[in-house]
């Protein structure tokens, strides 16, 4: 089996963190190896309030070596370097060049999936809304609706300059077992 080596990307509120869930529901049981340890997939969460900062690029270098140590396994990364990029561009006015962290990965086999939604500022409140009751926190950080918008137009401007294989899924509405089928069909796995 050639392992799958998957990056979710997409500004704030896009669904990645669902998505990852479905596809990880399917990989990890498929690929399961001991059936006594979750060692079918692997999920990384690797933002957690550090992409934007000068923390950035020497963690996300880190990723890259422990990315290398699993290359054998299925990998999952919810935000990488495309976020920091743009965190650091829109939070800093500060441009980050990773096109050599780029070549790596592409020399591991990842791909990108870049979860978008619609420009609707409706949709985007709700989904505030949805957000706010699981993370209250996240009212720290909280914007209006037009610059998550921006955020994703970001997103899809540094997509286009990548050279990762990527697919671009848009979440109108979540749950959508559609989504999941058109990733799974995108990397050979239905």
């Amino acid at each position: 089996m050639k392992p799958h080596h998957l990056i979710f990307e997409g500004a704030e509120l896009a669904g990645k963190s669902w998505l990852m869930s479905q596809i990880y529901n399917y990989l990890e049981p498929k690929y399961n190896k001991t059936g006594y340890l979750l060692d079918g997939c692997y999920w990384f969460n690797c933002d957690v309030g550090i992409y934007g900062t000068k923390h950035g690029k020497p963690v996300i270098e880190s990723y890259l070596k422990i990315f290398t140590e699993l290359k054998n396994s299925n990998l999952l990364v919810e935000k990488f370097y495309l976020s920091d990029l743009i965190y650091n561009l829109l939070h800093r006015g500060k441009k980050v060049n990773y096109k050599t962290i780029e070549q790596q990965l592409k020399k591991l086999g990842f791909k990108i999936i870049l979860i978008t939604f619609p420009p609707n500022k409706k949709l985007i409140q709700s989904r505030i809304a949805d957000r706010l009751k699981l993370y209250p926190h996240y009212r720290r950080i909280l914007r209006k609706p037009e610059w998550y918008i921006e955020q994703q137009k970001e997103y899809l401007k540094e997509i286009k300059k990548n050279s990762l294989p990527y697919l671009i899924i848009e979440t109108k509405k979540l749950p959508d077992n559609n989504l999941n089928n058109k990733i799974l069909k995108w990397i050979n796995e239905i």
